[in-house]
């Protein structure tokens, strides 16, 4: 196809009342993106897309989910409710500016991929002067038919509207469509309202192009595509088939996951070749796991960066800001946040390491805590390469442990450590001979029985 300007018209008005949710729909996520995002995402894949989005409330926080995908997008409000092609027009300033292909999307429909898009594109690239986007299902009963006559595109019924003959097609409406620019604007004018709920339909416009010997065609996409959100139930049906298209992607991409089926993805999740997810894993936003890594099960990753032959885990918690170099290891029932592991460094179990960086090659003991927040504030730890931090130690941070140190198990260090040397933050032992026993009769005869 050669090259042509497009604009997607995007209608995210639709509340969705069965939602029972105070949030717009569109706003509900899946694979921790918002809806419309999934939405801007696919229509931003074609080249030369502008995008419109027109919305019914909260127009400011529809416009903050888009703006990552489509910073010049423009947001434009549906004040009255009064059917899709009235929504359509609402974007009439864009439409008007001359664009070869106008793209109408729905905001609730986040698991359209841009293969189907660039169909739609195509058909119009072809001659035709609408095309519209169907699917076969198994079941057609709710739906309105694509009512096909010599190849071409005639109408498309509502089932209530629908006679015996139209019901029994199963080509059935999945209401995405594509509009050449320079009819778009004369058939949404041209559409009226003249049905029982007294709205504008965007579907007329089909009849009203054929009836002026336009080019009408349909295209066909699976269901799934273009599985529009109402319930939660449709909601968790969508978040089930977005991770299962994703997981085997990394499959076939030559990730390794022993059971996919319980491994968690975000929608910017990015793993590496050859690396190797065990089960029950839940991958938060901004996630990249590098090639050759390792994620042992029951982990927990969001905004974190693993490094080429790391390992995490198992029952990990990675938060947001940790870094792991090549070959680190943080193990199991172990937290990191906002803190770089750097090369070989090993924070193996039972640890927490926030506001932070353990130098290449260092080790971290069993119960070890950088102690972080003083209650107003965070401060930093700083671990050079090859430490030693032995078991059970509380670093009090602002504090340094040189290159090479070792700090003694279950010290608290309050200052700095020079390289190479050795910290004792710790009372010395001493052993009372005989005092446990007379504190255990002294207990004893206290107790209350």
């Amino acid at each position: 196809m050669t090259e042509r300007s497009c604009l997607s018209v995007i209608l995210a008005a639709g509340e969705g009342t069965r939602m029972k949710s105070a949030r717009p729909k569109v706003l509900h996520e899946v694979a921790g993106l918002p809806l419309i995002g999934h939405v801007v995402k696919a229509a931003r894949s074609q080249e030369g897309v502008d995008v419109a989005v027109v919305v019914g409330r909260e127009a400011e926080a529809v416009r903050k989910a888009v703006e990552p995908f489509a910073p010049q997008a423009e947001v434009f409000l549906q004040a009255e409710r009064l059917g899709t092609a009235h929504a359509v027009l609402a974007a009439r300033d864009s439409i008007a500016r001359g664009y070869d292909d106008i793209l109408i999307l729905f905001g609730d429909t986040p698991l359209i991929e841009p293969a189907a898009l660039a169909d739609l594109r195509e058909g119009l690239a072809a001659g035709a002067d609408v095309v519209v986007m169907g699917f076969h299902a198994a079941d057609p009963t709710g739906y309105g038919r694509l009512i096909m006559r010599d190849g071409a595109l005639a109408a498309i019924r509502e089932h209530k509207d629908a006679t015996e003959a139209e019901r029994a097609i199963a080509f059935c409406n999945g209401g995405l469509m594509a509009v050449a620019g320079r009819h778009a604007l004369s058939l949404l004018d041209a559409v009226g309202n003249a049905n029982a709920k007294g709205e504008y339909y965007l579907t007329d416009i089909v009849e009203i192009a054929a009836s002026r010997g336009l080019c009408v065609a349909a295209t066909e996409a699976p269901y799934e595509s273009i599985l529009g959100i109402n319930t939660r139930l449709e909601l968790a049906e969508a978040e089930a088939v977005w991770q299962e298209r994703r997981r085997r992607a990394l499959m076939l991409a030559g990730v390794t996951m022993a059971a996919p089926q319980t491994v968690h993805l975000c929608h910017d999740t990015e793993i590496g070749e050859d690396a190797v997810i065990e089960p029950n894993v839940v991958f938060g936003p901004g996630v990249t796991v590098a090639p050759g890594a390792r994620i042992r099960a029951f982990s927990h990753l969001e905004g974190a960066s693993v490094g080429p032959g790391a390992e995490v885990g198992p029952f990990a918690r990675l938060r947001p800001g940790a870094q792991l170099g090549r070959k680190a290891k943080v193990g199991n029932f172990c937290e990191v946040k906002k803190a770089v592991v750097e090369e070989g460094a090993k924070v193996n179990h039972l640890t927490y390491i926030g506001d932070a960086r353990i130098g290449a090659g260092a080790n971290i003991g069993a119960g070890t805590i950088t102690c972080n927040y003083d209650g107003f504030s965070k401060h930093h730890t700083e671990i050079g390469a090859g430490a030693f931090i032995g078991s059970n130690s509380a670093l009090v941070a602002p504090v340094t442990i040189g290159a090479g140190a070792y700090v003694a198990s279950g010290s608290v260090v309050t200052h700095d450590v020079p390289d190479d040397a050795l910290a004792f933050g710790r009372a010395r032992q001493e052993n009372k001979e005989g005092l446990g026993r007379r504190l255990r009769e002294k207990l004893g005869s206290k107790a209350v029985k």
